[in-house]
């Protein structure tokens, strides 16, 4: 069964919120306990993005921000944080390993001949998500180095 971080949330208690967002597609809000999706995105997009930002909350990941527990009615965009590079660097790991489930990325690599779109495509993830779950394999004997995986077009 495929790993669906919006079902998580739900299970969880966790509010997902869709706003306007400019410079983001999405962040985990420890001062309010919500998640926020930039509104618009793919679906593909609001899959992968929803499962980094659950690993934030999964892991409780705070960051000063500006909105303490003083601040009078901070709004949810004046609450994201600026979380480290490991936070991130792990959170995107995490999501990865959840989005992305060995035996399918092994059975579709035999068929999509090293085409990163397509096997992404078929896997309903983005590039970048399974960069970073190829990479995260590659120590751990993964037959296709990232090196021989190509981008369509």
């Amino acid at each position: 069964m495929s790993y669906e971080p919006i079902r998580v949330c739900e299970e969880l208690g966790i509010p997902v919120k869709r706003l306007r967002l400019r410079d983001t597609w999405g962040a985990w809000v420890p001062q309010k306990e919500v998640i926020v999706l930039a509104a618009g995105l793919a679906p593909v997009q609001e899959r992968c993005v929803l499962a980094h930002e659950l690993e934030h909350a999964l892991s409780r990941d705070a960051a000063g921000c500006g909105c303490g527990p003083y601040a009078e009615r901070p709004s949810v965009r004046a609450c994201f944080t600026t979380l480290t590079r490991r936070q991130e660097s792990r959170a995107d790991r995490r999501a990865a390993r959840k989005l992305i489930e060995i035996s399918e990325l092994a059975e579709a690599s035999q068929w999509a001949f090293g085409d990163l779109r397509v096997l992404a495509t078929h896997l309903r993830v983005t590039d970048r998500m399974l960069r970073i779950r190829l990479a995260d394999m590659s120590e751990e004997g993964w037959p296709w180095p990232l090196a021989t995986l190509k981008t369509a077009g």
